[in-house]
């Protein structure tokens, strides 16, 4: 049965509301996300709290001396319902193959970072600016624009330690000593900002930000000179115990400080992370207590920041024309160039030419995954499923728990309109990664073309709940409990699910 999880389910019978992906606003988010041109209003008119939680917490009172800082564990809490409220209002990335690289990325830094939970949780928003963000609760967020930015791997590495910094510092909760009772507020003015700056593009949105942070500093992004060159000092030090260059993080400050000079409206980095001749001259003076050796540079990060620059074009057309031009002037990085030119030309549906370009990727380094799996993409784009399967399930065989290489699997799997397998794998697959909202939507679209309703709306919920829309992912509960009636074992479930939701719905002011 077909099922549009962007826009309606296409039988009354299954469900009457449509799913927006990544852009529907709850009732939360309207009450979090104030105009971004009022964010100052937000101190004032928050003096409830929309994130008190009597099932999970009681929030001390900040005003009390006794309890000058909220605690780690409030701080995730806080933190996770900040990130459904994002989720709901921001593009965010599905491309397993990014989100797989900056997984593996902070995989190598976090053991050598100062962070107390060794686990951060990744959101990666489809926006060509230069941006990054830390969340208390231990959440970062990556623009893809960053990718573009930075030049090499140690460079984006640099940025994704200094926000780590932050965190392992805590600075979100230092600045309540100070100013007490701000971190709702706090976290709504940072929502505000954030969602602007993945939303717009316009120099009235830059300058709605600025402005938001000079009324109310402490609903802004914007941290202390101290609390920079802290977080500065510590990043420097997750790089050099990780093996990686402490000279990267002068060289991206000095870039971002020419983007500043050359550019009429700054990168959104710069106005939460000002960077002034001073700073980049004491990272430079910290590195050099370091001997500077030669970093070879991680191929897969140039083929992650392609995948970028690809969808950054207006055409795939115009990318194949520009990566065609690097490779006659001698690209600076052959092979991250003719993937590119690969994979525009797949887009553009020019599937024999997309092979040619591959081929001496292939001759020259057949094992590597994300080769593999292009080689894949092109068979299945050109709708040559049982191919282009082949390759991803031989793969599978090397790489079991690869996470781009399942999705892709499952991916391929329903557009070859092999329902019932694909769901089986994206079901057991949930388990594993019950937090990927992605894994959810897909298991929701190919369980309604299988036929499988009650799958659906349990899928649907799962992924509703992720994103913050409590009031649909009730809706799709009660409907699930429709259809699960004789079923003990899944009436059950769906019933304690089901209360978790109205829980979330009455602690976040609904």
């Amino acid at each position: 049965m077909p099922l549009d999880l962007k826009g309606e389910v296409q039988q009354e019978s299954i469900c009457t509301v449509p799913m927006s992906f990544h852009r529907r606003f709850s009732t939360f988010s309207q009450r979090l996300l104030a105009p971004a041109g009022l964010v100052f209003m937000l101190i004032g008119s928050l003096v409830t709290n929309p994130f008190a939680s009597h099932a999970e917490v009681e929030l001390p009172n900040l005003g009390d001396t006794s309890s000058i800082m909220i605690s780690p564990v409030q701080e995730r809490i806080l933190g996770q319902r900040w990130l459904r409220a994002y989720r709901s209002q921001v593009p965010t990335s599905s491309d397993p193959l990014i989100i797989n690289y900056l997984e593996q990325l902070f995989s190598q830094l976090i053991p050598h970072s100062q962070l107390d939970e060794k686990r951060v949780d990744l959101v990666v928003v489809e926006n060509n600016t230069l941006n990054a963000f830390a969340v208390p609760g231990n959440i970062i967020g990556v623009h893809t624009g960053l990718l573009m930015y930075a030049k090499t791997e140690n460079q984006l590495a640099a940025v994704l330690s200094h926000e780590m910094g932050h965190l392992s510092q805590r600075h979100y909760a230092r600045r309540l000593e100070q100013q007490k009772n701000m971190m709702m507020p706090m976290l709504a003015g940072m929502l505000a900002g954030l969602v602007l700056a993945a939303n717009s593009n316009s120099d009235a949105g830059v300058a709605t930000i600025m402005g938001a942070q000079a009324a109310a500093q402490q609903a802004s992004l914007a941290f202390s000179r101290q609390n920079e060159q802290e977080a500065d000092r510590i990043g420097m030090q997750t790089m050099v115990q990780a093996g990686l260059d402490p000279y990267a993080a002068a060289d991206m400050f000095e870039q971002m400080v020419r983007a500043n000079r050359l550019n009429r409206r700054p990168p959104e980095y710069l106005l939460t992370h000002p960077v002034s001749e001073s700073r980049v001259a004491d990272a430079r003076n910290r590195a050099m207590q370091y001997e500077r050796k030669p970093v070879e540079d991680n191929l897969e990060f140039q083929l992650m920041r392609t995948r970028v620059r690809v969808a950054a074009e207006e055409t795939p057309q115009i990318a194949a024309r520009m990566f065609k031009s690097e490779l006659d002037k001698e690209s600076d990085n052959p092979d991250a160039s003719r993937y590119g030119l690969a994979l525009a030309l797949m887009e553009a549906s020019q599937f024999d030419a997309a092979r040619d370009a591959l081929a001496p990727l292939l001759e020259k380094d057949p094992t590597r995954v994300t080769y593999q799996i292009m080689r894949s993409d092109i068979e299945i784009s050109a709708e040559r499923y049982k191919a282009g399967l082949d390759i991803i399930e031989a793969q599978l065989k090397l790489h079991p728990d690869s996470y781009p290489l399942i999705i892709r699997h499952a991916e391929g799997l329903m557009k070859a309109g092999i329902y019932q397998q694909c769901a089986d794998i994206l079901e057991h697959y949930s388990r594993k990664r019950s937090n990927d909202d992605y894994v959810w939507y897909l298991l929701a679209e190919v369980n309604g073309l299988a036929g499988n309703i009650q799958g659906v709306h349990e899928a649907r919920a799962e992924y509703f709940i992720l994103n913050g829309v409590y009031d649909r992912a009730q809706i799709q509960l009660r409907n699930a409990l429709k259809l699960a009636q004789g079923n003990s074992y899944r009436t059950a479930l769906i019933e304690e699910r089901l209360k978790y939701v109205e829980a979330q719905m009455q602690n976040e002011g609904f």
